[in-house]
């Protein structure tokens, strides 16, 4: 299947949270103004192992989501006021990501600053907890280069659930929906180191008990797949999402599977291309061997 729209298409909604009501005026304005750069790209959707994957393909070429990173650069100290939706909590800000990968991308950036991997606070997760409560949709993080992560200021991201963005829907539904909070599992068609762990989060959760929950499911992802900190107390490379209910966890090898970065995103199944020629590498290779190739086996611990 292949689909070609823009990553700004606005999908016909119902009655908005409040907060997607203040990211739709923001983003109105924000597109109106040209600040927000939307991309035209096509959708190519494959299957494999009874998973699905979906390949964003840009119409006209465009630079790796990766690439040379400036670390003097600080898009959030202060945020573009052109983009910023507003507070969420005491620690954290909402800003459009000028690059969407979707409508309504945004991120949730802590208001001072901290590096982007050091490890996840309870706060990090109430920001997320809050727009997963109201609006649904999925929560991710990057964790550091390695990750995909293009900003050193810690921050984490969200995007409203559409028919191609990413989703965790194909690989947890394969598990018992009745486990418990907090149950830990592995996925048997991944073949590279990952958990899933059952967590209060989604439409409709009250966001003090979905941080709680996702908060401790951290610390359980971190047990099981040996993600400890640095002497200078930083993580290593790993990316974390979230949607209805499940938190799945990935350490990280490297960025690239040859000239494909991989983010939190790949892992919820979207592969982002910055060319065409690109397909034909995933075809060849196949969705799942790309994820496994900046991943660490199975058998292998984090480095």
């Amino acid at each position: 299947m292949d689909t070609r729209h823009s990553a700004e298409s606005v999908p016909a909604s119902d009655t908005l949270s409040p907060l997607m009501q203040a990211i739709e005026h923001r983003s109105a304005g924000a597109r109106a103004t040209g600040d927000l750069k939307p991309a035209s790209v096509r959708h190519v959707v494959l299957e494999e192992e009874g998973l699905r994957f979906v390949l964003r393909i840009p119409e006209q070429p465009a630079p790796p989501p990766g690439g040379p990173r400036d670390p003097n650069f600080n898009p959030f100290l202060p945020p573009d006021k052109a983009l910023t939706v507003g507070p969420v909590g005491d620690e954290h800000v909402m800003v459009l990501n000028k690059f969407p990968v979707c409508h309504a991308h945004v991120v949730l950036a802590r208001t001072a600053f901290f590096e982007q991997q050091t490890p996840l606070e309870h706060s990090d997760f109430a920001a997320m907890a809050r727009l997963l409560g109201e609006t649904g949709g999925l929560g991710f993080y990057n964790g550091g280069p390695d990750a995909g992560a293009s900003q050193r200021h810690k921050h984490v991201q969200w995007l409203p659930a559409g028919e191609h963005n990413p989703s965790l829907q194909s690989f947890v539904s394969v598990f018992n929906p009745q486990l418990d909070d907090q149950a830990v599992v592995i996925h048997p068609a991944l073949g590279f180191r990952h958990c899933f762990v059952r967590v209060l989060a989604g439409k409709g959760m009250a966001s003090q008990d979905s941080a709680a929950s996702l908060h401790q499911a951290f610390g359980r992802a971190r047990d099981k797949l040996s993600l400890a900190p640095d002497a200078q107390g930083l993580l290593p490379a790993f990316n974390l999402l979230v949607e209805d209910g499940w938190m799945m966890v990935v350490p990280r090898r490297r960025e690239h599977f040859e000239t494909i970065s991989l983010n939190a995103l790949s892992y919820g199944g979207l592969l982002q291309l910055t060319h065409a020629d690109e397909e034909t590498l995933v075809r060849r290779h196949g969705p799942l061997a790309v994820l496994a190739g900046t991943a660490f086996a199975a058998s292998e611990q984090a480095e």
